[in-house]
């Protein structure tokens, strides 16, 4: 999951405001370690040439270059963050090769659900994408807020319960990489991870065909089942029974999981406490 290792146009995009941001600032911190150093240097009590001025306050051209070089790089600083966070408009396109996949993202407790609509498939805990093709994600939550992050593709997002946000990616090497939450959500927060397949795009309409023979029906029967509070260390896939799965999400005809609920006893009060509030 590292930043700088992207493997798609956005974590790339991304990676380059980084890397500029910390060099403009290294133009500030830099030189200010190294005049602290020569003052305290040139200023030491057995230096004899060191001029002492004790009635010195003020001076132009000190005033100039304390404030003129901070404003300067503070203002190519925001205009790098500002032009670059435009151009990386999660909603915009990322062209690709081949056709678009729409892939429907699903925040559970404490699992991912990944919804294929034109594939009628499902899988869960593993994303398979074909590679150099847009990805359109529409993305939600059954119960508290979430939020979406692939390191290496970019565009960290959040995921909210009767709502929908969008994302366009783009994975242009194939291989495995790692997606997570980044948003803490309870007990099962830290095993909260997905991977991300990137297969050839002759490849994936093969891996849609095993997919679609899977014995396993995702409706809304067994979503009920899904989005039941709980760790799923298997990579389950489903056949998908009803398309407009997502939008009933999305729009709460099903009913929103309760949220995490307390576990463990480590956060549970003391018997005979007392509530501060």
């Amino acid at each position: 999951m590292n930043l700088l290792d992207p493997k798609g146009p956005v974590a790339a995009a991304n990676s380059t405001i980084l890397v500029d941001s910390v060099f403009i600032m290294l133009v500030i911190v830099v030189p200010t370690i190294f005049a602290i150093l020569a003052f305290a240097f040139w200023f030491r009590a057995s230096n004899p040439r060191a001029r002492y001025q004790p009635d010195f306050v003020y001076s132009g051209r000190v005033e100039m270059v304390v404030w003129a070089i901070p404003a300067l790089t503070v203002i190519l600083l925001g205009g790098v963050a500002w032009i670059g966070s435009h151009q990386l408009d999660p909603a915009a396109p990322v062209p690709g090769t081949g056709s678009p996949v729409r892939i429907q993202a699903v925040s559970l407790d404490w699992k991912w659900l990944f919804i294929y609509p034109d594939q009628r498939i499902a899988t869960v805990n593993t994303l398979t994408v074909p590679a150099g093709a847009e990805l359109n994600f529409q993305l939600t939550s059954s119960s508290v807020m979430n939020v979406f992050f692939i390191p290496q593709l970019g565009s960290m997002i959040y995921t909210m319960n009767g709502m929908v946000t969008k994302l366009n990616l783009r994975a242009d090497n194939e291989g495995k990489l790692q997606g997570l939450s980044a948003h803490f959500s309870g007990d099962g927060f830290p095993d909260m991870m997905f991977d991300v397949n990137v297969i050839s795009p002759l490849a994936f309409p093969d891996w849609v065909a095993t997919i679609a023979k899977t014995d396993a029906v995702l409706n809304e029967e067994s979503y009920t089942k899904l989005m039941q509070q709980g760790i799923e260390k298997n990579r389950l896939t489903f056949r998908l029974d009803d398309p407009r799965l997502f939008d009933l999400i999305a729009t709460q005809h099903i009913p929103p999981g309760p949220g995490p609920e307390l576990l463990s006893d480590a956060g549970r009060p003391h018997s005979g406490g007392h509530d501060a509030r």
